[in-house]
């Protein structure tokens, strides 16, 4: 996919709904492109990898803003949808995206994964309450299509990731525990820091699903040591096997789309 074609459609999107850019910076171009539409206080978010792998990539967009929209209500620190223009998601010049509220921030600082970890009761708490229709098999859903996707391609040896699959799908249910909307993708690098402290982002992954999933992507490491330590820093409340189980999940999850960026 061109990133300056992806850039060039959200420009163009976004003029035609009065909202005009000259200066884009772009922020990122890994799952997708995400470009802040300057001087405009709107970000853009273009369906790039994410697109060859996920067929429904549309309603992912559109939970990312229903999400943010229901924390925002409840005075949840998050980027919001965009209030500049209608926030999508869109289909246009081949493209889904959508647009977000720009928040400055310090792009070279990010919280640790224990300073995460506190943070994620909260939102959790708020989560809770979300009942907007969600996926139930979140990140497995992404193994199968982009296994999918890879044997299309012709990748060799793709059997190891699939007895994985299967060995981990063996397990599931004795861990899929303490069910409830989730972000997701609860890394570090989706919180921004602002001026009035850390601002949630990217709800694009959000599930329902077991709580100890957002711990397993904070975890930093395999193992038994790392998800008891990653519980403990939670605040208990999380079977520490439930965190290695999910993080075996992730790693799967992991492996499988380095090969997709190697192969796109």
């Amino acid at each position: 996919m061109s990133t300056s074609r992806a850039v060039r459609a959200a420009i163009s999107l976004a003029a035609s709904h009065g909202v005009m850019c000259n200066d884009p910076d772009i922020l990122s171009t890994g799952s997708n492109v995400i470009v802040h539409l300057r001087p405009a206080p709107v970000v853009a978010r273009i369906a790039a990898r994410t697109a060859l792998v996920r067929p429904a990539v549309g309603e992912h967009f559109a939970r990312d803003l229903s999400v943010s929209a229901f924390l925002d209500s409840r005075g949840v620190p998050v980027v919001t949808p965009s209030s500049e223009l209608p926030a999508g998601p869109h289909v246009f010049d081949g493209f889904v995206l959508s647009f977000s509220t720009y928040v400055p921030h310090f792009a070279d600082v990010e919280l640790s994964r224990p300073d995460v970890l506190k943070l994620l009761p909260d939102l959790h708490a708020e989560l809770r309450s979300y009942d907007g229709v969600l996926p139930s098999r979140g990140p497995m859903d992404d193994v199968d299509h982009t296994l999918a996707y890879l044997d299309g391609l012709g990748v060799p040896d793709l059997s190891p990731f699939r007895a994985r699959r299967e060995e981990l799908l063996a397990s599931w249910d004795a861990h899929f525990n303490d069910v409830q909307a989730l972000h997701g993708d609860s890394h570090h690098g989706n919180l921004l820091m602002t001026s009035a402290g850390p601002v949630w982002n990217d709800f694009e992954d959000t599930w329902r699903g077991p709580i100890a999933w957002d711990l397993a992507c904070l975890a930093g490491a395999r193992g038994a040591e790392a998800a008891h330590r990653a519980a403990e820093l939670y605040g208990g409340g999380v079977s520490p096997a439930d965190v290695e189980f999910w993080l075996e999940v992730r790693v799967l999850f992991g492996g499988l789309w380095g090969l997709l960026m190697e192969n796109s």
